[in-house]
């Protein structure tokens, strides 16, 4: 049986390049998406056995999209191909339900193995970022009560700090320059996952947990 690939990535002609690739190479390549929405209402669609997930999509990241596929489909597997090598993306991934890491800069052989093994259920790192992800698991599974605190992304606690210094949406993203739109949805974010309900709750876990200090250095 053929392997059906869905191949999501902001940027048309890699994501076009990727998707001929894959489909010279016998796998069944049944859509493509650009940004996460998109990814996530085509994935449902079409049930794809692999997507091919890149992390840097615009207003809505990769990460996101990776949780409510995987969340929603749980015959489709998520394999991150990201530029990003970051020990942070990687981990983040694969909190969110990636079932591999694959960076831009592997071979094309690579990257049909990769998605090969992805739809067999394997879990295939890109080397070197095996071992960071069963580090981080054993650190998770020696430290338990750590499983259950809210997992906010370096952004989403900058966005935290900047709620509790007291600025609106608006300062926040003329400091951050990003743009309002991204700043409701990392707060929107940064609630849902701390389960609180407005940004008076959010300054206020911010401020108990010493987040309107400036970190040192």
């Amino acid at each position: 049986m053929s392997v059906s690939v869905m191949v999501v990535d902001d940027h048309p002609l890699w994501r076009d390049g990727v998707a001929r690739d894959l489909a010279e190479r016998g796998f069944e390549v049944v859509a493509t998406a650009g940004d996460a929405a998109s990814a996530v209402r085509i994935a449902r669609a079409v049930r794809p056995d692999v997507v091919l997930m890149d992390l840097n999509l615009g207003e809505t990241t990769g990460v996101e999209a990776t949780t409510m596929i995987t969340g929603a489909l749980a015959g489709t597997r998520v394999l991150v191909l990201s530029a990003s090598g970051e020990h942070s993306d990687v981990l983040e991934a694969v909190k969110a339900g990636a079932s591999g890491y694959l960076v831009k800069s592997a071979s094309a052989e690579e990257l049909v193995e990769a998605v090969t093994r992805t739809a067999a259920g394997d879990a295939v790192f890109t080397a070197g970022l095996a071992g960071l992800v069963l580090g981080e698991y054993r650190r998770m599974a020696a430290n338990p009560d750590e499983q259950d605190k809210p997992q906010l992304t370096e952004r989403e606690t900058e966005v935290l700090r900047l709620v509790a210094k007291g600025l609106t949406a608006r300062q926040i993203a003329t400091r951050l320059v990003i743009s309002h739109r991204t700043v409701e949805n990392h707060v929107q974010s940064t609630l849902r996952k701390l389960q609180l309900h407005n940004r008076v709750e959010l300054a206020r876990y911010a401020i108990e947990h010493g987040l309107d200090v400036e970190p040192e250095g």
